[in-house]
């Protein structure tokens, strides 16, 4: 791959914000934004684990209306790419601040209505509908907002650090999920335990989203919009179909992205889609714990995810992208028949030995994602390029994660096909990976379209010119032609 002249760390990327603080202000507002994006998306999975199957699907049964409720956190997975497509297109034609303001309201905005919604015992089927409805606004709403905000803060990251400063984003799902958790515990084991959690203690969590949805709406509103952007908008370079031509030039790159993450997004969601949850907890299932306990044990596991996002981060700058990832690889496949032997033990701390365990392989699976997307899709059509790919993995590895393992346990008896799911996904995602080329420090700006274009995958030989080198030649030329 070609590389520009240009040194520094800024050197070879976009117009560099202000200042380090800057800096600092954008990779502060993507964490919170993303954290209450996916507080909002974890509050629904972890409800789905604890109650909504009694509230909403009562009536299908009770093994059936676990299937039926996992199939709704799920469904909203489809919806993803609608979001992408959506938030991918005008991003990368109206830049990516206006699309992180309107999905953060979108999911806030589902998320309380939820919090409000009747049951079946009072409003028969309208309930599980409207419930399925809000969760697929929540679905719209994610698939688009996780490109802009990992745009904003690798677009605005100085070169040398992208790695780390695209980890913060991701940072908001481990911090999402401990809020959500531990709220949730809050709830089941202080303020409302027992009975008085199904009657109306699991709306709380819900309601609190209206709070944060003003947290995050003033935070991301007090940020500059993305220099990439401003420096596309500027040289009137916006992608008229930015979907048309990622699809039509660079759909193998989507594919290859997409089965990246579909590994973590398999394992992730065994945790984050409520199937341990509810595994662990089910009164007539092999473990039969404390809903509180176990609550407080995801809680402590995502805290556990969370540094290792983090430590992912600064590998990712230090020997790669693609180590990083294939490190993590490693330690999940190493982890996932662990994971399930040590929660069948039936007890609360060997639980959450086993989920610390596999939270390794998840952060650094997920920490260097922000960054090595950002560098493997040219700048016009970035935004489409990172949401396409993210959502087209979600639902690859994660929409139905759970109901998969849900009916693999019904069908076997035993979690041990759970754990064979599992490895081969990330075996899958593993392979996608070697065949991915890392491009760290790769110039991001639309001067640099040129080199964006080629090379990002171990089949494509050809080389891009970068502006900056053609500049260079054509100077060196002209200096001959006079001499």
């Amino acid at each position: 791959m070609a590389t520009t002249a240009n040194t520094g760390p800024h050197a070879g990327g976009s117009t560099p914000p202000k200042t380090s603080t800057d800096t600092r202000k954008v990779a502060v507002a993507t964490l919170i934004g993303t954290t209450v994006e996916w507080y909002d998306f974890f509050i629904y999975a972890t409800a789905a684990g604890l109650v909504f199957s009694e509230l909403f699907f009562k009536p299908a049964g009770s093994e059936f209306a676990t299937l039926v409720t996992f199939a709704s956190v799920g469904l909203s997975f489809l919806f993803r790419p609608l979001g992408a497509f959506l938030a991918g297109h005008y991003g990368d034609k109206i830049g990516r601040k206006a699309m992180l303001v309107l999905t953060l309201l979108l999911m806030g905005g589902a998320t309380t209505l939820i919090g409000v919604l009747p049951t079946h015992a009072t409003a028969g089927l309208w309930a599980p509908i409207l419930l399925v409805l809000l969760r697929i606004i929540q679905g719209i709403s994610a698939g688009g907002e996780w490109g802009g905000a990992v745009l904003m803060s690798v677009e605005h990251a100085p070169r040398n650090k992208r790695g780390l400063f695209g980890s913060f984003p991701q940072l908001g799902v481990p911090l999402g999920m401990l809020l959500a958790s531990g709220v949730t515990a809050l709830m089941t084991g202080v303020i409302s335990p027992g009975d008085a959690f199904l009657e109306w203690g699991w709306r709380v969590p819900f309601l609190l989203s209206i709070v944060l949805i003003v947290v995050g709406f003033l935070v991301r509103m007090s940020v500059s919009e993305s220099p990439v952007f401003e420096e596309i908008a500027e040289k009137k370079k916006q992608t008229q179909m930015p979907i048309v031509e990622l699809m039509k030039n660079h759909w193998k790159l989507v594919v290859l992205a997409a089965l990246v993450f579909a590994g973590n997004s398999a394992a992730g969601y065994m945790t984050t889609g409520g199937f341990i949850l509810n595994y662990s907890t089910n009164p007539d299932g092999p473990v039969a714990l404390d809903r509180t306990d176990v609550l407080l044990a995801v809680s402590g596991s995502a805290a556990l995810w969370f540094a290792f996002t983090l430590v992912s981060g600064f590998m990712a700058d230090r020997i790669g992208r693609k180590k990083t990832y294939l490190i993590g690889f490693a330690c999940l496949a190493l982890t996932v028949f662990p994971l399930f032997w040590l929660i069948n033990t039936g007890d609360i701390w060997i639980l959450f030995l086993g989920m610390a365990l596999f939270t390794v392989g998840l952060g650094l699976t997920y920490g260097p994602q922000a960054a090595w997307y950002s560098e493997i899709f040219p700048a016009s059509i970035r935004f489409s390029g990172v949401s396409v790919s993210y959502a087209l993995g979600a639902i690859i590895g994660g929409a139905f994660a759970p109901t998969i393992a849900s009916a693999l346990v019904k069908a076997t008896g035993s979690t041990t096909a759970v754990s064979a799911y599992l490895l081969v996904m990330i075996v899958l995602a593993a392979t996608a990976t070697m065949m991915l080329r890392d491009r760290p420090g790769i110039d991001l700006s639309i001067r640099n379209q040129a080199e964006q274009e080629v090379g990002a995958t171990i089949f494509d030989k050809r080389r891009g010119v970068s502006t900056d080198d053609a500049v260079s030649a054509s100077a060196s030329a002209s200096a001959g032609t006079r001499v």
